[in-house]
């Protein structure tokens, strides 16, 4: 079968496709033939070696994706035929950007039936990471004030969507090329970073979503007893003293596997209150011209590699 290793450190040219066993499926685990895995920016800062979190080379890149069960050890959830979608193995490799990918049954769930493979692989660790955020950690409800940065990237433009599925009164803060897209996606205000500076335009709020590494300027915008939620500082022992000190709350998200709450994520994108975007779309071939999108920052929604 076919693969995306990286052999070294360095820029998107580092990856490489070559041929290698199929894995086998141990009790409890799939054989996923992937149709899809997407691209994230934790993948870049890996294959980059700015966040060493596989070691030294040599590893595989990515794990998001979408397929087909093409077989199931025994005890495993699925069954051959069966369409599945997660990010196994996170924080561990999954080397997702593959024709085929072992992994705990447990750790997929069926894939969204309104959805392509493509738009699939889209979700599971962007959607999971708003999701453990916004629903798991910080139990957003109707009526509350969600602040939500870079609201038009991967993940962004989901945690939009899943506070306003949960009746969260959403600002969202974007490029104002953007704002038509994040308006679009349901949110109730929209304020350009670039232009304005939202701890002076935004107040009382009851959660703020970061993903921009501003928590402590977030501070400002937050009432008494509000969250900070932090996907970028999310291991910031000084940050969080920080935000306790100031009476907020603090959640660190450090994304993980977790089938149940990708039941409940595509429950809602087949009721059609969340639709992941994706931006642009590349054979597995072209993984470095695909890391090259991410890496620029100036994604809209997800980047998608297609495997069949």
């Amino acid at each position: 079968m076919r693969a995306v290793v990286q052999k070294s450190f360095g820029g998107p040219e580092v990856l490489e496709i070559v041929e290698t066993e199929r894995p086998e499926p141990l009790a409890a685990e799939v054989l996923v033939r992937v149709h899809a895995s997407a691209v994230n920016p934790v993948d870049v800062a890996v294959r980059s070696g700015a966040f060493p979190l596989l070691g030294e080379p040599v590893f595989g890149v990515g794990w998001d994706i979408s397929g087909v069960v093409e077989e199931a050890g025994p005890g495993a959830r699925f069954k051959v035929g069966d369409e599945v979608y997660g990010m196994p193995f996170f924080p561990r490799a999954a080397t997702g950007y593959a024709d085929y990918v072992a992994a705990p049954s447990r750790q997929l769930a069926r894939k969204p039936a309104s959805l392509d493979h493509v738009h699939a692989a889209a979700l599971p660790l962007a959607a999971l990471t708003a999701w453990q955020g916004l629903v798991n950690a910080a139990n957003v409800s109707a009526g509350d004030r969600v602040l939500i940065h870079r609201a038009a990237g991967g993940v962004g433009h989901l945690a939009v969507q899943i506070a306003k599925a949960r009746g969260a009164h959403v600002i969202a803060l974007a490029s104002a090329a953007k704002h038509d897209f994040v308006r679009g996606l349901g949110a109730d205000e929209v304020i350009d970073y670039r232009t304005t500076d939202f701890t002076e335009a935004v107040t009382n709020v009851d959660v703020v979503f970061d993903s921009n590494s501003q928590g402590e300027r977030s501070l400002n915008v937050l009432k008494p007893g509000g969250m900070l939620v932090s996907i970028m500082e999310h291991g910031d022992r000084e940050l969080a003293a920080k935000v306790e000190a100031a009476g907020y709350r603090f959640a660190g998200i450090s994304v993980e596997p977790d089938y149940a709450s990708l039941e409940a994520i595509a429950e809602l994108v087949d009721a059609g209150r969340i639709r992941p975007y994706v931006g642009e779309t590349f054979p597995l071939a072209e993984a470095g011209k695909a890391h090259e999108v991410v890496g620029s920052g100036r994604a809209q929604g997800k980047i998608v590699l297609t495997v069949v």
